[in-house]
């Protein structure tokens, strides 16, 4: 015989989905709302950023709108990846959570260590990763942990029984549900490392990007460390293991968007300032004004003439020069020392008379 409806909940409702309706049992309600709030405003953010890139002014801005992007659908993810653990463990939920919560938290992190290794560049005045480097490298980082999910997975369920997961002992299920996410352990800390080297630099208007870096990545390790301590501890048991799980997403999100995304939003429309950037600068000016520095022309220097020349004749043949030969115009020279000359007048023959006819 079924069990009764909670209060709250359809009696036709599958027992499965009462933590979504059950009114004793808030926490699963609280935490539906606030990650439903979270996926909202998570595809206002993502519209926010296709409108504003046409109003970035800032070249180096806009490439990292692209890496921003790919974050906010790490961060769609893990606020809709809550309610696979409000619903009870079965066939279904056990798989999506032991796959997606590594590989959404691997996206995520792994555009804040690009953006982080960006900063680093761009405070030191060195030419800052092109936006498709940034992206790839983004991508590449994260799919360390979609292969060791995707073995962990087809090896666990031994290619059929989905159940597995479900009939694990709880401290069984909890240990390997954190040896998946060493990799993730790493890139965490790696990005809070990377994060600290933008404070250190002479262009400072870049530190306040890597701030945000560095808070969003200390708030996301001190929720981390929670939720596995709790995770372990004997108190206050595995009942608790799926609340403390959606807890942790649900916090760990908003924090990905009030530290980071939020504030990223308000520069990204900020005037180029130009102490952001070395005096003598070509990869932060605008393409049609860019000025290409090169090897001056030898057919114009004159130690060209004399060093880099084949002589031909009274020609010399210049490399790399097309257009024409220069020729030796050089005439002898004449070191005798110039003496006055008589002139003839045109009065030495005039007498002062007349020719009498």
């Amino acid at each position: 015989m079924a069990p009764d409806a909670p209060d709250g909940c359809r009696s036709n409702l599958d027992p499965r989905y009462y933590r979504l309706c059950d009114k004793k049992a808030a926490w699963g309600i609280v935490l539906e709302a606030l990650a439903s709030v979270g996926v909202v405003t998570s595809l206002a953010f993502m519209i926010a950023l296709l409108v504003f890139i046409c109003k970035a002014q800032d070249s180096n801005r806009r490439k990292v709108l692209p890496t921003q992007f790919l974050f906010l659908l790490g961060v769609l993810g893990v606020f809709g990846l809550p309610f696979a653990f409000i619903i009870h463990l079965d066939g279904s939920t056990g798989p999506t959570r032991f796959f997606l919560f590594g590989i959404l938290f691997a996206l995520c992190f792994s555009c804040l260590l690009v953006h982080a290794f960006n900063l680093t560049k761009l405070v030191q005045g060195r030419q800052p990763l092109s936006m498709l480097a940034m992206l790839g490298l983004a991508l590449g980082f994260s799919l360390v942990q979609d292969v060791i999910a995707i073995e962990y997975v087809v090896l666990t369920m031994n290619r059929t029984n989905v159940d597995i997961f479900s009939e694990l002992s709880p401290p069984r299920r909890n240990e390997d549900f954190v040896m998946l996410l060493i990799y993730v352990f790493f890139l965490m800390t790696l990005t809070f490392v990377t994060a600290s080297f933008t404070f250190r630099g002479s262009f400072t208007g870049w530190k306040r990007h890597g701030t945000h870096i560095y808070l969003t990545m200390l708030l996301s390790i001190a929720i981390w460390v929670a939720w596995v301590t709790l995770l372990f501890v004997p108190t206050p048991g595995p009942q608790w293991d799926d609340t403390i799980l959606s807890s942790a997403l649900v916090a760990n999100g908003w924090v990905f968007l009030l530290a980071y995304i939020a504030p990223e939003l308000q520069l990204l429309t900020k005037q180029r300032n130009p102490m952001d950037y070395p005096v003598e600068d070509a990869f932060c000016k605008p393409q049609l004004m860019k000025q290409n520095y090169g090897v001056e022309n030898i057919a114009y220097s004159q130690e060209g003439i004399t060093q880099g020349t084949e002589e031909t004749g009274d020609t010399f043949y210049a490399p790399y020069s097309t257009h024409f030969q220069l020729q030796n115009r050089s005439s002898p020279k004449d070191f005798s020392i110039p003496r006055a000359q008589s002139r003839v007048s045109p009065y030495s023959d005039y007498e002062g008379r007349k020719d009498v006819s």
